[in-house]
């Protein structure tokens, strides 16, 4: 990956379809040098793809450009709620009718694979801080917020196969899994990112002028919420998420009003750096080693996904479901959920495709299993969602920088027409 890293970025398709064939190519629909079995390793795989997942999150909110306003932020909001709704439902229904699923391993399934992938889906996410880009924007946002978003769902699920209290009428449901868990996650991580970046703005500012290590604070600001979010039973996804984009954003604030202090007191119409100087944020400071391990966790989930596969785990019904996904079930989504807004129909063409599943999908299945899903439901969840990631990787690999190309000419050609 070190060597061949320009390369990668030259070449036509994504670099996850690579580690893909390498890790076919090896496991056991290959030269079965080696074979990951994710129902025996689901705790292993649980934790390995939690970890993933956050370290991706945190890199999405930091990359966010521009503080919460709702016109900014009403098209991935709706994505993140309405679109996943939709999306739910939509595959909920396709495993009860056409793979004859119970409801709550169809709503359960439906959950799975519904969240975009903050992880796998870097092409068409926002490159750094100052990317203002109004799709990339779009896409990041979404899947920052709907690998939280979907936890309610994956509860409902659970709770309608026995395996989790939804309460009478489902109440319990609606007040801890859907209200609680997420404005307290929400609630927690915006609380914790101002916290630290005013606290790491005050030490490195006179008298203490402190030196500060923001490759571990980064990682400390992760653990420590993601932490209070799993005792205190919120969704733990949303609040690294907007911890990250707390930061960032108030870090900013912090920047321009001493930039402004010091014009007054000079009387000088200067520009100040100290908002885009990496040595005086934690979060410019943090995230380039938060890129690498997201880079990391790429390489090594994608390989595994490759040495789970054999030949026979392909079938008619999962490249159906795959498909049922990306061309019928996420269009649908996303023109239904944008309904009323004034995003353009070009962008809202390209998040139509772009819906890329991966490593979150993957998390939310073994997190499911290690809840007590019987061995054969839990085979057969395996199996779809294993040819839903695999067939976005290749499809979504494929056509990514093609039509991501075409868009950016466009856009060009508009704007010196």
């Amino acid at each position: 990956m070190g060597i061949t890293y320009s390369a990668l970025k030259r070449s036509p398709v994504t670099s996850a379809i690579i580690y893909l064939a390498v890790g076919l190519l090896s496991g056991p629909s290959g030269l079965n040098l080696f074979h990951f079995n994710p129902l025996k390793e689901s705790a292993l795989l649980e934790s390995l793809t939690e970890v993933a997942v956050l370290i991706s999150l945190f890199s999405a909110g930091v990359k966010m450009p521009t503080p919460f306003s709702f016109a900014r932020w009403q098209a991935p909001l709706l994505l993140a709620t309405v679109s996943m709704t939709i999306t739910v439902a939509m595959v909920a229904a396709f495993a009860w009718y056409v793979i004859g699923m119970p409801l709550g391993a169809g709503v359960l399934l439906g959950a799975i694979v519904a969240p975009t992938d903050p992880v796998l889906a870097t092409d068409v996410q926002i490159r750094h801080p100052g990317d203002h880009d109004q799709l990339r924007f779009t896409l990041t946002c979404e899947a920052g917020m709907n690998d939280g978003s979907a936890f309610p769902f994956v509860m409902l699920g659970l709770g309608l196969l026995g395996l989790h209290d939804l309460g009478t009428y489902g109440m319990n449901w609606v007040w801890m899994d859907v209200l609680w868990a997420t404005t307290g996650g929400i609630a927690i991580g915006v609380a914790f990112g101002v916290a630290l970046a005013r606290l790491g703005w005050k030490l490195r500012r006179e008298p203490h002028q402190h030196e500060l290590l923001d490759d571990f604070l980064g990682l400390g600001l992760i653990g420590v919420v993601y932490g209070l979010c799993v005792t205190l039973n919120t969704w733990g996804f949303l609040a690294v998420f907007f911890a990250a984009f707390a930061l960032r954003q108030t870090e900013l604030k912090l920047a321009k009003a001493a930039g402004k202090l010091i014009d007054a007191d000079t009387s000088q119409k200067t520009d100040t750096t100290a908002d885009t100087n990496p040595t005086l944020t934690v979060s410019e400071g943090s995230l380039v080693f938060k890129e690498h391990l997201e880079r990391l966790s790429e390489v090594v989930l994608v390989l595994m996904l490759g040495g789970t596969l054999f030949l026979n785990s392909w079938s008619w019904l999962a490249v159906g479901l795959a498909l049922f996904l990306f061309v019928i079930v996420r269009p649908v989504s996303v023109i239904l959920g944008l309904l009323g807004t004034h995003t353009t129909w070009r962008i809202r063409g390209m998040t139509a495709w772009f819906g890329v599943r991966g490593i979150g999908s993957l998390y939310y299945l073994m997190y499911a299993i290690q809840h007590g899903l019987p061995e054969s439901l839990a085979l057969q969840l395996i199996q779809l969602t294993l040819i839903v990631v695999t067939l976005s990787i290749i499809l979504h690999g494929i056509s990514v920088k093609p039509l991501m190309r075409q868009f950016w000419r466009r856009d060009k050609q508009r704007l010196t027409a």
